[in-house]
C-alpha cells in the first residue's frame, strides 16, 4: 500500500483569521514559546482558504433577502386574508469576490527572516526521544525511506524522500509543500520507513519531524530516480550531476571559520518545497536560515543534468556585527597525495581526496589553480579580488588508477564551481586547510569573504550559480595544471649545491593551445617566488604525455612560507592558468 505524505485534515487543519490574507510563517521563537515537550512548529499567521472557500468573516454565498411582512400582516406561513400580490423585493447586489491570495514565494521567506533577525536567537528544535538519541551508526543506517511514500511519487519527474532523525542527525526541521491550494505542512509518519533488523519502529509523536530531505530525479535512466540533491545537517547540502558520487558539500553560510574563537554554524530551520508540474525540469526550494548572528532567506532553483546546476539567491539580516562572513562556502576532504613527496600515512592507495585544488577566475579574467593539501598546522590563505567571476573546489584526477579504491570511487567525485550572478564587489576567496589524521573528516573549506562590513540594519544580498561537474573544458578554457610534484633537490652528485630548506618543484601543464605545440616552440615559464630564491628553472615538453613540465628549485629567504606563482607563455601570449602554491620548509 502506498503511503501518502500529505498531512491528514485533522493534523494539517489551517487556522483562519479575520485579518487580511497573509502567508504561512515559520514560528518566531521570540514570540511563540512551545509547550514543554512539544516542538516549535512553524505556524501560520493566516492560512490561505481552499479554492472556492470564503475567508472567515465573509458569507459563504450571497443569499437574496427575505421579504418582511408589513405591520399587521401575518408572517410567512400563517393564514390571513387574501391581498394583492406585493411587488417583488429588489435583489441585492452580490457580495464582492474575495481577492486572490498571492502565491507563496521568496518575498515571504525574506519577511520571515527579517522578523527573526529582529529578536534574539532561540533554537526551535526539540530533543530527540531517548530511543532515537542513542542509536548506533549501524542502527541508524538501517532506517530506510520507502520510495513509494515519496512526496510526488508517480506524479512528477522530481520526488522527495526524507531523512529520519537519530544518531548524529538530531535537529528537527519544518518542511512544507507549496501547491495551488496553498502551503501545507509535511507530517512525520513512521510508516514511511523500514527500520531493519537492528531496530523496531520507534514510538514517536507525529511532531517528531524530519532531519532533512533528498530530491530524486531520473538522472541516469528513465527507469530509476537517482539521488540528486540532499539537505541534511546545519546548512549543508550536496549536489550530483550525471555519473557522479557524493564527495564535497556546499553550505548556506559560514561564520568565523578559522577564527580564534569557535566557528558558528547557521541552520536551515524551515523548507518550502514547490510542487512541480509533471514534466517540470526545474525544482524550486525556499529555506529559512537562522543562527545567533544572522537570519536569512534562500531560494534554490535546481536544474538536473550532466552538470547539475543550483541557482541560489539569498538575503541576510544580521543580529550582530560579524567578523568574517563566508558566502557560498564549499567543504571537502583532502587526506593525502603521494605526488607531493610526502607519505605520512601507511596506505596502499596513491591518493585519497574529494578535491585536489582550488580553482578561481578573478575579476580581471585571470585563472588560478591552487593545489590543496593536508598541512601539519592550520593554513589560511585569502586571494584578494574584486567582482570575482567564479571559484570552486575541483577534483582533476579522474582515473581509477589514481586512487585504486573500489568502494569510495574518488575519481567520480564532483567538482563544485560557484559563479556569482551580478557584482560581489571587493573581498577575497579564502581557502582553509585543516590538519587531519583520518579521511572521514572534511578539512578543506573555501568561500568568498566580502570586504563590506556585516552589521544589524544592513541587509546583504548574494546570488550565484552552483555547478556540480566532472570534467569540463570551460573551467579553465585554456591550458591547466595536471600535476604538481615536489621532492628533495638533491640529484646525482649535486649534494650541498642548494641552500638549506630548498625544494625541487615540478609542474605539468596540458590542454588548450599547449597540446598542439611542437617541442621546439619557445614556451616560457613566468615564475615568481615571494620570500624565495629560484634556481635551475627549465621548461620542456614530455614526449610520453605531451604535457609541458616546469622544473625548478626554490629556497626560502627567511623562516616563513614561500608563495610561488607560475604560468606559461608563447611570444608573450598567456597559454595557461596561473599555478599558485605555498611552500613551507
Amino acid at each position: 500500500m502506498r503511503l501518502s505524505l500529505r498531512q491528514p485534515a485533522m493534523i494539517a487543519a489551517l487556522l483562519l483569521f479575520p485579518s487580511p490574507p497573509a502567508v504561512w510563517a515559520a514560528a518566531d521563537p521570540a514570540t511563540t514559546a512551545p509547550a514543554q515537550g512539544q516542538p516549535a512548529q512553524a505556524q501560520p499567521t493566516q492560512a490561505q482558504p481552499t479554492q472556492g472557500q470564503p475567508t472567515q468573516g465573509q458569507p459563504a454565498q450571497a443569499q437574496p433577502a427575505q421579504a418582511q411582512p408589513a405591520p399587521g400582516q401575518p408572517a410567512a406561513g400563517t393564514a390571513g386574508p387574501a391581498r394583492p400580490a406585493a411587488a417583488p423585493a429588489p435583489v441585492p447586489a452580490p457580495a464582492p469576490a474575495t481577492a486572490p491570495v498571492p502565491p507563496f514565494g521568496f518575498a515571504n521567506v525574506r519577511q520571515l527572516a527579517q522578523q527573526r533577525a529582529a529578536h534574539e536567537y532561540h533554537s526551535v528544535s526539540q530533543a530527540l526521544p531517548e530511543s532515537l538519541a542513542i542509536l548506533s551508526y549501524d542502527q541508524y543506517r538501517d532506517i530506510r525511506f520507502r520510495p513509494a511514500s515519496a512526496l510526488w511519487h508517480g506524479e512528477a519527474l522530481f520526488e522527495v524522500q526524507f531523512f529520519h532523525r537519530g544518531y548524529s542527525n538530531k535537529e528537527h526541521i519544518n518542511i512544507f509543500e507549496v501547491g495551488p491550494a496553498g502551503v501545507t505542512p509535511v507530517a512525520y509518519d513512521p510508516r514511511f520507513f523500514t527500520f531493519g533488523r537492528l531496530l523496531k519502529a520507534p514510538r514517536a509523536p507525529a511532531t517528531l519531524g524530519y532531519a532533512g530531505f533528498r530530491v530524486h530525479y531520473p538522472l541516469q535512466t528513465p527507469h530509476y530516480k537517482d539521488e540528486l540533491v540532499a539537505f541534511l545537517g546545519a546548512s549543508y547540502f550536496r549536489v550530483l550531476g550525471r555519473n557522479q558520487t557524493y564527495g564535497a558539500s556546499a553550505r548556506g553560510l559560514a561564520i568565523d571559520t578559522a577564527e580564534p574563537g569557535s566557528e558558528e554554524f547557521p541552520t536551515f530551520t524551515d523548507f518550502w518545497l514547490v510542487r512541480p508540474q509533471p514534466n517540470d525540469r526545474t525544482l524550486t526550494v525556499y529555506a529559512l536560515l537562522d543562527s545567533k548572528s544572522v537570519a536569512g532567506a534562500y531560494q534554490f532553483d535546481i536544474r538536473p543534468g550532466d552538470s547539475t546546476q543550483v541557482e541560489v539567491h539569498c538575503e541576510l539580516f544580521a543580529r550582530r556585527a560579524i567578523n568574517k562572513l563566508g558566502v557560498a562556502p564549499l567543504t571537502s576532504m583532502f587526506f593525502y597525495n603521494v605526488a607531493d613527496g610526502g607519505r605520512r600515512f601507511d596506505d596502499y592507495r596513491q591518493q585519497v581526496h574529494d578535491s585536489d585544488g582550488l580553482m578561481a577566475e578573478t575579476g580581471h579574467g585571470q585563472w588560478l589553480w591552487r593545489p590543496i593539501g593536508n598541512p601539519r598546522e592550520l593554513r589560511v590563505n585569502r586571494f584578494i579580488d574584486e567582482s570575482p567571476q567564479g571559484f570552486g573546489l575541483v577534483q582533476r584526477d579522474r582515473a581509477f588508477a589514481d586512487y585504486q579504491d573500489v568502494e569510495s570511487h574518488y575519481e567520480s567525485r564532483p567538482g563544485y564551481w560557484v559563479q556569482p550572478l551580478g557584482s560581489w564587489g571587493k573581498g577575497g576567496v579564502e581557502l582553509v586547510e585543516i590538519p587531519s589524521d583520518e579521511e572521514i573528516h572534511d578539512n578543506i573549506v573555501a568561500y568568498w569573504v566580502p570586504a563590506v562590513s556585516v552589521a544589524p540594519g544592513k541587509p546583504l544580498s548574494f546570488a550565484y550559480l552552483l555547478s556540480a561537474f566532472g570534467e569540463s573544458t570551460r573551467w579553465p578554457p585554456g591550458g591547466r595544471v595536471v600535476a604538481t610534484r615536489s621532492g628533495s633537490p638533491v640529484m646525482g652528485d649535486n649534494r650541498g649545491h642548494f641552500a638549506p630548506g630548498a625544494r625541487r618543484m615540478l609542474i605539468d601543464f596540458a590542454g588548450g593551445d599547449l597540446d598542439g605545440l611542437r617541442a621546439d616552440q619557445p614556451v616560457r615559464a613566468q615564475l615568481s617566488a615571494d620570500n624565495g630564491v629560484v634556481q635551475a628553472l627549465t621548461v620542456e615538453r614530455l614526449p610520453a604525455s605531451g604535457a609541458w613540465r616546469v622544473t625548478f628549485v626554490v629556497a626560502p629567504k627567511a623562516r616563513r612560507p614561500v608563495d610561488l606563482r607560475c604560468f606559461l607563455t608563447l611570444y608573450g601570449e598567456v597559454l595557461t592558468e596561473t599555478w599558485v602554491y605555498q611552500w613551507t620548509s
